[in-house]
Order: structure tokens, then sequence, then C-alpha cells
């Protein structure tokens, strides 16, 4: 996955919805399989910003990405943040 900008991740593309949306699982486990791709495209692009490989990074390493996105958030708006909620 490569982005120019870490902001402009799209976490679910409509194919993909559109994909979990046929799958013959039910409502809990097709929200489980959207926030699944959602995370590992986000954990893809965290790694990548750390010039790491997924399997190397530490979960002290994922809470202080998403300390410094929410710090972005606070200080500079939503939109200059990764996450947008």
């Amino acid at each position: 996955m490569s982005q120019d900008n870490p902001s402009s991740i799209q976490f679910l593309t409509p194919q993909e919805s559109a994909n979990v949306d046929k799958a013959l699982l039910s409502s809990e486990e097709k929200f489980l399989t959207r926030l699944t791709i959602s995370s590992f495209k986000l954990l893809a692009s965290i790694a990548q910003e750390l010039n790491l490989s997924m399997e190397d990074l530490t979960t002290e390493q994922i809470i202080a990405w998403f300390e410094k996105d929410a710090k972005i958030k606070r200080e500079q708006g939503t939109d200059a943040a990764v996450l947008k909620w």
C-alpha cells in the first residue's frame, strides 16, 4: 500500500464493502470483517511510516502512533489527522 499522504488512507473500498455484504456472514461477523480489513490497512500504513514490517510493530509503537494522530487532530483539526472519527 503506497500513499503519498497517510491521511488519504481508504480503510474500506466500496468494492471491499460490497464483497463483505455478499459474504454469508451474520451482521456481527460482517462488522468484524470490515474492522479487520480496516485494521490491516491501518497497521500497514503505520508500519510503512515507521519503516518496519507489520510483524515487527510493537504494541507500544501502535499506541504511540494513535497518540500522535490524536494530538494532530486536537492541534490541527480532524482533516490533518489520519483517523477522522
